[in-house]
Protein backbone atom coordinates (compact mmCIF):
# COMPACT_ATOMS: atom_id res chain seq x y z
CA UNK A 1 0.00 0.00 0.00
CA UNK A 2 1.50 3.57 -1.23
CA UNK A 3 0.01 6.92 0.49
CA UNK A 4 1.26 10.37 0.28
CA UNK A 5 -0.03 13.74 1.79
CA UNK A 6 -2.51 15.12 0.32
CA UNK A 7 -1.11 18.45 -0.72
CA UNK A 8 1.72 17.28 -2.35
CA UNK A 9 -0.64 15.93 -4.93
CA UNK A 10 -1.78 19.29 -6.00
CA UNK A 11 -1.55 21.30 -8.93
CA UNK A 12 0.97 23.23 -8.03
CA UNK A 13 2.73 20.03 -6.83
CA UNK A 14 2.45 17.95 -9.83
CA UNK A 15 3.71 21.19 -12.36
CA UNK A 16 6.89 21.49 -10.21
CA UNK A 17 7.49 17.67 -9.32
CA UNK A 18 9.07 16.92 -13.50
CA UNK A 19 11.11 19.85 -12.95
CA UNK A 20 12.38 19.08 -9.56
CA UNK A 21 13.47 15.39 -10.83
CA UNK A 22 15.14 16.99 -14.59
CA UNK A 23 17.53 18.64 -11.93
CA UNK A 24 18.59 15.77 -10.83
CA UNK A 25 18.62 14.01 -14.08
CA UNK A 26 21.07 16.77 -15.20
CA UNK A 27 23.31 16.74 -12.30
CA UNK A 28 23.79 12.95 -12.58
CA UNK A 29 23.97 13.39 -16.47
CA UNK A 30 26.13 15.98 -16.65
CA UNK A 31 28.89 14.83 -13.49
CA UNK A 32 29.35 11.69 -16.01
CA UNK A 33 30.94 13.21 -18.71
CA UNK A 34 31.87 17.21 -17.64
CA UNK A 35 35.07 15.47 -15.86
CA UNK A 36 36.35 13.55 -18.58
CA UNK A 37 37.53 16.52 -20.84
CA UNK A 38 39.87 17.96 -17.31
CA UNK A 39 41.05 14.39 -17.00
CA UNK A 40 44.44 15.11 -17.65
CA UNK A 41 44.62 18.56 -16.26
CA UNK A 42 43.55 17.34 -13.25
CA UNK A 43 45.98 14.56 -13.36
CA UNK A 44 48.59 16.91 -13.38
CA UNK A 45 47.54 18.84 -10.39
CA UNK A 46 47.35 16.12 -7.91
CA UNK A 47 50.76 14.92 -9.63
CA UNK A 48 49.61 10.82 -10.95
CA UNK A 49 49.72 9.62 -14.23
CA UNK A 50 46.86 10.56 -16.87
CA UNK A 51 45.80 6.80 -16.52
CA UNK A 52 46.06 6.61 -13.02
CA UNK A 53 42.64 8.73 -13.57
CA UNK A 54 40.49 5.45 -14.18
CA UNK A 55 39.98 5.25 -10.64
CA UNK A 56 38.43 8.70 -10.03
CA UNK A 57 36.31 8.07 -12.87
CA UNK A 58 35.58 4.22 -12.33
CA UNK A 59 35.05 4.73 -9.10
CA UNK A 60 31.61 7.07 -9.54
CA UNK A 61 29.67 4.71 -11.93
CA UNK A 62 30.87 1.64 -9.50
CA UNK A 63 28.85 3.17 -6.62
CA UNK A 64 26.11 3.42 -8.83
CA UNK A 65 25.65 -0.51 -9.34
CA UNK A 66 25.95 -1.36 -5.81
CA UNK A 67 23.35 1.10 -4.18
CA UNK A 68 21.27 1.19 -7.11
CA UNK A 69 19.50 -1.78 -6.14
CA UNK A 70 18.74 -0.59 -2.72
CA UNK A 71 17.00 2.88 -4.23
CA UNK A 72 14.07 1.12 -4.38
CA UNK A 73 13.68 -0.49 -1.46
CA UNK A 74 14.84 2.99 0.50
CA UNK A 75 12.34 4.89 -1.29
CA UNK A 76 9.50 2.38 -0.10
CA UNK A 77 10.59 1.98 3.67
CA UNK A 78 11.59 5.85 4.47
CA UNK A 79 9.46 8.00 1.95
CA UNK A 80 10.53 9.42 -1.38
CA UNK A 81 10.94 12.75 0.00
CA UNK A 82 13.37 11.74 2.78
CA UNK A 83 15.72 9.45 0.27
CA UNK A 84 15.62 11.88 -2.38
CA UNK A 85 16.91 14.86 -0.37
CA UNK A 86 19.06 12.58 1.20
CA UNK A 87 20.33 12.14 -2.46
CA UNK A 88 20.74 15.44 -3.25
CA UNK A 89 22.64 16.38 -0.43
CA UNK A 90 25.04 13.69 -0.83
CA UNK A 91 25.69 14.36 -4.16
CA UNK A 92 26.11 18.09 -3.47
CA UNK A 93 28.17 17.41 0.27
CA UNK A 94 30.60 14.40 -2.31
CA UNK A 95 30.77 17.47 -4.78
CA UNK A 96 31.93 20.11 -2.23
CA UNK A 97 34.52 17.56 -0.74
CA UNK A 98 35.89 16.50 -4.68
CA UNK A 99 36.47 19.76 -5.10
CA UNK A 100 38.35 20.23 -2.09
CA UNK A 101 40.35 17.03 -2.59
CA UNK A 102 44.51 17.43 -2.07
CA UNK A 103 45.09 14.00 -3.57
CA UNK A 104 43.63 11.47 -5.84
CA UNK A 105 43.05 8.69 -3.16
CA UNK A 106 40.60 11.22 -1.28
CA UNK A 107 38.72 12.08 -4.32
CA UNK A 108 38.34 8.17 -5.68
CA UNK A 109 36.52 8.31 -1.85
CA UNK A 110 34.54 11.46 -2.52
CA UNK A 111 33.60 10.26 -6.04
CA UNK A 112 32.08 7.23 -3.81
CA UNK A 113 30.10 9.53 -1.75
CA UNK A 114 29.04 11.39 -4.80
CA UNK A 115 27.94 7.82 -6.39
CA UNK A 116 26.02 7.09 -3.59
CA UNK A 117 23.89 10.19 -3.73
CA UNK A 118 23.00 9.56 -7.64
CA UNK A 119 22.49 5.72 -7.09
CA UNK A 120 19.24 6.77 -5.29
CA UNK A 121 18.34 10.12 -7.27
CA UNK A 122 17.55 9.18 -10.58
CA UNK A 123 15.67 6.09 -9.70
CA UNK A 124 13.44 7.68 -6.81
CA UNK A 125 12.79 10.32 -9.27
CA UNK A 126 11.63 7.86 -11.77
CA UNK A 127 9.64 6.19 -9.45
CA UNK A 128 8.22 9.12 -7.76
CA UNK A 129 6.95 10.25 -11.71
CA UNK A 130 5.38 7.01 -12.09
CA UNK A 131 3.11 7.22 -9.04
CA UNK A 132 2.07 10.61 -9.61
CA UNK A 133 1.04 10.82 -12.72
CA UNK A 134 -2.05 8.92 -14.49
CA UNK A 135 -0.87 6.77 -17.22
CA UNK A 136 -2.04 9.00 -19.76
CA UNK A 137 0.22 11.89 -18.38
CA UNK A 138 3.10 9.92 -17.97
CA UNK A 139 4.57 10.48 -21.47
CA UNK A 140 4.80 14.10 -21.46
CA UNK A 141 6.34 13.95 -17.78
CA UNK A 142 9.20 11.39 -18.37
CA UNK A 143 9.48 13.24 -21.75
CA UNK A 144 9.89 16.22 -20.47
CA UNK A 145 12.59 14.93 -17.77
CA UNK A 146 14.65 13.12 -20.41
CA UNK A 147 15.90 16.27 -22.03
CA UNK A 148 18.29 17.17 -19.07
CA UNK A 149 19.64 13.57 -19.13
CA UNK A 150 20.60 13.82 -23.00
CA UNK A 151 21.78 17.51 -22.78
CA UNK A 152 24.06 16.83 -19.86
CA UNK A 153 26.54 14.65 -21.53
CA UNK A 154 26.50 17.22 -24.63
CA UNK A 155 27.19 20.00 -22.49
CA UNK A 156 29.61 18.26 -20.61
CA UNK A 157 32.52 17.80 -22.63
CA UNK A 158 32.85 21.28 -23.49
CA UNK A 159 32.02 22.51 -20.28
CA UNK A 160 34.76 20.99 -19.07
CA UNK A 161 37.26 22.08 -21.50
CA UNK A 162 36.20 25.76 -20.55
CA UNK A 163 36.21 25.21 -16.78
CA UNK A 164 39.49 24.12 -16.94
CA UNK A 165 41.25 26.45 -19.77
CA UNK A 166 39.78 29.68 -17.88
CA UNK A 167 39.22 29.03 -14.17
CA UNK A 168 39.83 26.05 -12.00
CA UNK A 169 39.76 22.28 -12.33
CA UNK A 170 37.90 22.49 -8.55
CA UNK A 171 35.20 24.28 -10.47
CA UNK A 172 33.85 21.18 -12.31
CA UNK A 173 32.54 19.73 -8.90
CA UNK A 174 31.18 23.17 -7.06
CA UNK A 175 28.86 24.17 -10.40
CA UNK A 176 27.37 21.51 -8.68
CA UNK A 177 26.64 23.33 -5.61
CA UNK A 178 24.19 26.23 -6.00
CA UNK A 179 22.05 23.86 -8.38
CA UNK A 180 22.31 21.10 -5.36
CA UNK A 181 21.14 23.58 -2.83
CA UNK A 182 18.63 24.79 -4.58
CA UNK A 183 17.13 21.36 -5.63
CA UNK A 184 17.38 20.26 -1.64
CA UNK A 185 15.06 22.91 -0.51
CA UNK A 186 12.89 22.42 -3.47
CA UNK A 187 12.60 19.02 -3.06
CA UNK A 188 11.90 19.33 0.93
CA UNK A 189 9.33 21.39 0.70
CA UNK A 190 7.14 20.12 -2.49
CA UNK A 191 8.02 16.41 -3.39
CA UNK A 192 5.35 14.17 -2.93
CA UNK A 193 6.20 11.45 -0.30
CA UNK A 194 4.93 7.79 -1.04
CA UNK A 195 5.82 5.23 1.03
CA UNK A 196 4.87 1.67 1.38
CA UNK A 197 2.72 0.77 4.44
CA UNK A 198 4.65 -2.29 4.39
CA UNK A 199 8.72 -3.52 3.34
CA UNK A 200 10.02 -7.00 2.79
CA UNK A 201 13.72 -6.77 4.78
CA UNK A 202 16.63 -5.97 3.36
CA UNK A 203 18.43 -8.73 1.83
CA UNK A 204 21.73 -7.38 3.80
CA UNK A 205 23.56 -10.39 3.37
CA UNK A 206 23.44 -10.30 -0.56
CA UNK A 207 24.33 -6.18 -0.33
CA UNK A 208 27.70 -7.38 1.14
CA UNK A 209 28.23 -9.92 -0.91
CA UNK A 210 27.49 -8.65 -4.39
CA UNK A 211 29.12 -5.20 -3.38
CA UNK A 212 32.09 -6.27 -1.99
CA UNK A 213 32.33 -8.45 -4.64
CA UNK A 214 32.07 -6.16 -7.59
CA UNK A 215 34.45 -3.63 -5.56
CA UNK A 216 36.94 -5.94 -5.33
CA UNK A 217 37.11 -6.67 -8.90
CA UNK A 218 36.88 -3.36 -10.05
CA UNK A 219 39.80 -2.92 -7.92
CA UNK A 220 41.82 -5.67 -9.45
CA UNK A 221 41.47 -4.56 -13.37
CA UNK A 222 42.92 -1.25 -11.95
CA UNK A 223 46.06 -2.18 -10.51
CA UNK A 224 46.78 -4.87 -13.12
CA UNK A 225 49.55 -3.51 -14.73
CA UNK A 226 50.63 -1.63 -12.15
CA UNK A 227 53.34 -3.56 -10.90
CA UNK A 228 52.15 -2.65 -7.59
CA UNK A 229 51.61 -6.15 -6.49
CA UNK A 230 52.97 -9.60 -7.52
CA UNK A 231 51.03 -11.70 -9.85
CA UNK A 232 49.77 -14.02 -6.84
CA UNK A 233 48.34 -11.23 -5.00
CA UNK A 234 46.46 -10.33 -7.71
CA UNK A 235 45.23 -13.63 -8.94
CA UNK A 236 44.28 -14.26 -4.86
CA UNK A 237 42.84 -11.12 -5.17
CA UNK A 238 41.03 -12.16 -8.12
CA UNK A 239 39.94 -15.21 -7.15
CA UNK A 240 38.27 -13.80 -3.77
CA UNK A 241 35.94 -11.17 -5.79
CA UNK A 242 34.85 -14.09 -8.43
CA UNK A 243 33.67 -16.30 -5.11
CA UNK A 244 32.05 -13.31 -3.51
CA UNK A 245 29.97 -12.64 -6.49
CA UNK A 246 29.69 -16.69 -7.21
CA UNK A 247 28.17 -16.30 -3.27
CA UNK A 248 26.03 -13.80 -3.86
CA UNK A 249 24.73 -15.85 -6.57
CA UNK A 250 24.10 -18.53 -4.43
CA UNK A 251 22.65 -16.55 -1.57
CA UNK A 252 20.33 -15.09 -4.14
CA UNK A 253 18.58 -18.83 -5.15
CA UNK A 254 17.99 -19.43 -1.21
CA UNK A 255 16.44 -16.09 -0.32
CA UNK A 256 12.80 -14.94 -0.08
CA UNK A 257 14.07 -10.95 -1.78
CA UNK A 258 17.03 -10.93 -2.90
CA UNK A 259 19.05 -7.60 -3.98
CA UNK A 260 18.92 -8.56 -7.32
CA UNK A 261 15.92 -11.33 -8.91
CA UNK A 262 18.38 -13.52 -11.18
CA UNK A 263 15.96 -15.65 -11.78
CA UNK A 264 14.99 -13.19 -14.66
CA UNK A 265 17.76 -14.32 -16.70
CA UNK A 266 15.61 -16.87 -17.82
CA UNK A 267 13.91 -15.11 -19.82
CA UNK A 268 15.75 -15.19 -23.04
CA UNK A 269 15.63 -11.15 -24.51
CA UNK A 270 16.02 -9.93 -20.96
CA UNK A 271 19.47 -12.40 -20.47
CA UNK A 272 20.73 -11.45 -24.16
CA UNK A 273 19.58 -7.59 -23.59
CA UNK A 274 21.52 -7.38 -20.59
CA UNK A 275 24.49 -10.00 -20.86
CA UNK A 276 24.89 -8.39 -24.15
CA UNK A 277 24.56 -5.01 -22.81
CA UNK A 278 27.51 -5.64 -20.10
CA UNK A 279 30.14 -7.05 -22.60
CA UNK A 280 28.96 -4.05 -25.31
CA UNK A 281 30.22 -1.77 -22.57
CA UNK A 282 33.30 -3.39 -21.67
CA UNK A 283 34.99 -2.84 -24.92
CA UNK A 284 33.07 0.80 -25.53
CA UNK A 285 33.11 2.17 -22.07
CA UNK A 286 36.06 3.33 -21.84
CA UNK A 287 36.19 5.82 -24.93
CA UNK A 288 35.29 8.65 -22.67
CA UNK A 289 37.97 8.01 -20.46
CA UNK A 290 40.79 7.35 -23.87
CA UNK A 291 39.72 10.34 -26.12
CA UNK A 292 40.62 13.26 -23.75
CA UNK A 293 43.49 11.23 -23.26
CA UNK A 294 44.48 10.99 -27.00
CA UNK A 295 43.72 14.68 -27.89
CA UNK A 296 45.24 16.54 -25.29
CA UNK A 297 48.13 14.39 -23.89
CA UNK A 298 48.67 12.83 -27.18
CA UNK A 299 48.48 15.57 -29.79
CA UNK A 300 48.66 18.32 -27.73
CA UNK A 301 45.17 20.08 -28.14
CA UNK A 302 43.47 22.18 -25.60
CA UNK A 303 40.76 20.82 -23.30
CA UNK A 304 38.95 23.15 -24.94
CA UNK A 305 39.61 21.83 -28.25
CA UNK A 306 38.81 18.15 -26.93
CA UNK A 307 35.93 18.81 -25.58
CA UNK A 308 34.99 20.15 -28.91
CA UNK A 309 35.85 17.10 -30.90
CA UNK A 310 33.85 15.23 -28.49
CA UNK A 311 30.68 16.94 -28.65
CA UNK A 312 29.57 15.60 -32.35
CA UNK A 313 29.15 12.50 -30.76
CA UNK A 314 26.27 13.22 -27.78
CA UNK A 315 25.34 15.26 -31.18
CA UNK A 316 24.67 12.29 -33.57
CA UNK A 317 23.05 10.43 -30.28
CA UNK A 318 20.54 12.50 -29.80
CA UNK A 319 19.41 13.04 -33.90
CA UNK A 320 19.84 9.25 -34.20
CA UNK A 321 17.37 8.73 -31.74
CA UNK A 322 14.50 9.98 -34.19
CA UNK A 323 14.97 7.07 -36.42
CA UNK A 324 16.07 4.34 -34.35
CA UNK A 325 12.42 3.02 -33.80
CA UNK A 326 12.18 2.98 -37.49
CA UNK A 327 15.30 1.10 -37.64
CA UNK A 328 14.31 -1.61 -35.55
CA UNK A 329 10.55 -2.24 -37.04
CA UNK A 330 12.56 -3.08 -40.10
CA UNK A 331 15.19 -4.91 -39.28
CA UNK A 332 14.31 -6.30 -36.07
CA UNK A 333 16.48 -6.27 -32.62
CA UNK A 334 18.57 -9.43 -33.77
CA UNK A 335 19.71 -7.73 -36.96
CA UNK A 336 20.36 -4.88 -35.52
CA UNK A 337 22.37 -5.37 -32.72
CA UNK A 338 24.35 -8.19 -34.65
CA UNK A 339 25.22 -5.64 -36.96
CA UNK A 340 25.26 -2.49 -35.42
CA UNK A 341 27.94 -3.87 -32.60
CA UNK A 342 30.13 -5.25 -35.31
CA UNK A 343 30.09 -1.55 -36.99
CA UNK A 344 30.78 -0.06 -33.66
CA UNK A 345 33.91 -2.49 -32.84
CA UNK A 346 35.36 -1.33 -36.77
CA UNK A 347 34.86 2.56 -35.80
CA UNK A 348 36.66 2.09 -32.41
CA UNK A 349 39.25 0.58 -34.24
CA UNK A 350 39.42 3.45 -37.01
CA UNK A 351 40.02 5.77 -33.87
CA UNK A 352 43.26 4.12 -34.03
CA UNK A 353 44.33 5.53 -37.13
CA UNK A 354 44.04 9.38 -35.30
CA UNK A 355 47.32 11.14 -35.18
CA UNK A 356 49.31 13.69 -35.42
CA UNK A 357 48.43 14.51 -39.06
CA UNK A 358 45.00 13.39 -38.98
CA UNK A 359 42.44 16.26 -40.64
CA UNK A 360 40.17 17.61 -37.64
CA UNK A 361 36.86 17.47 -40.42
CA UNK A 362 37.99 13.37 -40.04
CA UNK A 363 38.10 13.38 -36.16
CA UNK A 364 35.04 14.75 -36.41
CA UNK A 365 32.90 12.86 -38.43
CA UNK A 366 34.70 9.69 -36.94
CA UNK A 367 33.18 10.90 -33.72
CA UNK A 368 29.35 11.72 -35.16
CA UNK A 369 29.43 8.12 -37.02
CA UNK A 370 30.71 6.53 -33.96
CA UNK A 371 27.50 8.64 -31.58
CA UNK A 372 25.05 7.37 -33.83
CA UNK A 373 25.81 4.01 -34.07
CA UNK A 374 26.28 4.02 -30.45
CA UNK A 375 23.21 5.65 -29.84
CA UNK A 376 21.51 2.53 -31.85
CA UNK A 377 23.26 0.13 -29.87
CA UNK A 378 22.09 2.04 -26.54
CA UNK A 379 18.32 2.15 -27.07
CA UNK A 380 18.36 -0.89 -29.01
CA UNK A 381 20.04 -2.59 -25.68
CA UNK A 382 17.60 -1.04 -23.29
CA UNK A 383 14.17 -1.30 -24.77
CA UNK A 384 15.37 -5.09 -25.56
CA UNK A 385 15.11 -5.79 -21.65
CA UNK A 386 11.65 -5.15 -21.65
CA UNK A 387 10.16 -7.19 -24.03
CA UNK A 388 9.14 -9.99 -22.36
CA UNK A 389 8.80 -8.73 -18.86
CA UNK A 390 5.64 -7.81 -17.23
CA UNK A 391 4.37 -5.34 -15.08
CA UNK A 392 5.38 -6.65 -11.96
CA UNK A 393 8.90 -7.27 -12.81
CA UNK A 394 9.61 -4.55 -14.13
CA UNK A 395 11.10 -2.89 -10.83
CA UNK A 396 13.58 -5.70 -10.72
CA UNK A 397 14.50 -5.86 -14.34
CA UNK A 398 15.28 -1.92 -14.48
CA UNK A 399 17.05 -2.58 -11.13
CA UNK A 400 19.45 -5.47 -12.67
CA UNK A 401 19.58 -4.32 -16.17
CA UNK A 402 20.88 -0.66 -14.28
CA UNK A 403 23.21 -2.24 -12.37
CA UNK A 404 24.31 -4.34 -15.07
CA UNK A 405 25.46 -1.11 -16.96
CA UNK A 406 27.13 1.21 -14.27
CA UNK A 407 29.41 -2.18 -13.43
CA UNK A 408 30.31 -2.77 -17.02
CA UNK A 409 30.94 1.07 -17.84
CA UNK A 410 33.29 1.06 -14.29
CA UNK A 411 35.09 -2.41 -15.83
CA UNK A 412 35.41 -0.76 -19.33
CA UNK A 413 37.44 2.69 -18.09
CA UNK A 414 39.66 -0.22 -16.21
CA UNK A 415 39.77 -2.26 -19.26
CA UNK A 416 40.92 1.09 -21.09
CA UNK A 417 43.71 2.03 -18.68
CA UNK A 418 44.71 -1.22 -18.38
CA UNK A 419 45.05 -2.26 -22.14
CA UNK A 420 46.60 1.57 -22.98
CA UNK A 421 49.07 0.27 -19.74
CA UNK A 422 50.48 -2.61 -21.05
CA UNK A 423 51.85 -0.81 -24.61
CA UNK A 424 53.30 2.02 -22.40
CA UNK A 425 56.69 1.27 -21.00
CA UNK A 426 56.82 4.25 -18.30
CA UNK A 427 53.40 5.36 -17.33
CA UNK A 428 54.71 8.53 -15.04
CA UNK A 429 57.19 9.52 -17.96
CA UNK A 430 56.04 8.64 -21.01
CA UNK A 431 55.87 11.18 -23.89
CA UNK A 432 53.16 11.96 -26.93
CA UNK A 433 53.97 9.36 -29.25
CA UNK A 434 54.29 6.59 -26.51
CA UNK A 435 50.77 7.61 -24.72
CA UNK A 436 49.64 7.96 -28.38
CA UNK A 437 50.89 4.33 -29.00
CA UNK A 438 49.43 2.66 -26.14
CA UNK A 439 46.51 4.61 -26.69
CA UNK A 440 46.02 3.31 -30.46
CA UNK A 441 46.89 -0.23 -29.34
CA UNK A 442 43.57 0.32 -26.74
CA UNK A 443 41.45 1.08 -29.20
CA UNK A 444 42.49 -2.21 -31.69
CA UNK A 445 42.24 -4.89 -28.44
CA UNK A 446 38.77 -2.92 -27.58
CA UNK A 447 36.91 -2.76 -30.90
CA UNK A 448 37.83 -6.92 -31.76
CA UNK A 449 36.45 -7.69 -27.68
CA UNK A 450 33.45 -5.19 -28.82
CA UNK A 451 33.38 -7.62 -32.17
CA UNK A 452 33.51 -11.03 -30.74
CA UNK A 453 30.39 -9.60 -28.37
CA UNK A 454 28.27 -9.94 -30.60
CA UNK A 455 28.13 -14.03 -30.03
CA UNK A 456 25.75 -12.90 -27.34
CA UNK A 457 22.92 -11.31 -29.63
CA UNK A 458 22.66 -14.73 -31.56
CA UNK A 459 20.56 -16.48 -29.25
CA UNK A 460 17.95 -14.14 -30.25
CA UNK A 461 15.57 -15.13 -32.02
CA UNK A 462 14.22 -13.07 -36.06
CA UNK A 463 10.90 -11.71 -34.32
CA UNK A 464 12.52 -11.26 -30.59
CA UNK A 465 11.39 -7.86 -28.95
CA UNK A 466 8.48 -7.11 -31.65
CA UNK A 467 6.14 -6.63 -28.76
CA UNK A 468 8.37 -3.81 -27.07
CA UNK A 469 5.85 -1.36 -27.01
CA UNK A 470 6.48 2.30 -26.27
CA UNK A 471 4.79 1.83 -23.01
CA UNK A 472 7.60 -0.19 -22.22
CA UNK A 473 10.15 2.34 -23.10
CA UNK A 474 9.15 4.68 -20.41
CA UNK A 475 10.61 2.78 -18.03
CA UNK A 476 13.89 3.19 -19.57
CA UNK A 477 14.74 6.60 -18.66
Amino acid sequence: MVGATSHLTSAWGKQLLPWLVAIAFFMESLDTTILNTAVPVVAQALEVAPLAMKSVLASYTLSLAVFIPISGWMADRFGTRLVFTSAIGLFTLGSLLCGISSDIHLLVACRVLQGCGGAMMVPVGRLTLVRTFAKSELVRAMSFVAIPGLVGPLLGPIAGGLIVAYLHWRVIFFVNLPIGIAGLVMVYLHLPDYRETTTHPLDIVGLILFGSGVALLSYVLEIFGEHTLSLGEILGLLAISLALIAGYGLHATRTAYPLLQLALFRIRTFSASVAGSFVTRLGIGGVPFLLPLLYQVGLGLTPIQSGLLIMPQALAALSTKLVIAQILDRVGYRGVLISNTIVLGLLLMLFATVGPGTPLWVIVLQAFGYGAFMSVQYTSMNTLTYADIDERQTSNASSIASTAQQMSISFGVAAAGLCTAIFIPDQVRSNPAEMIHGIHEAFLVLGGFTILSTIVFHRLKRDDGANVSHHKDLHLG
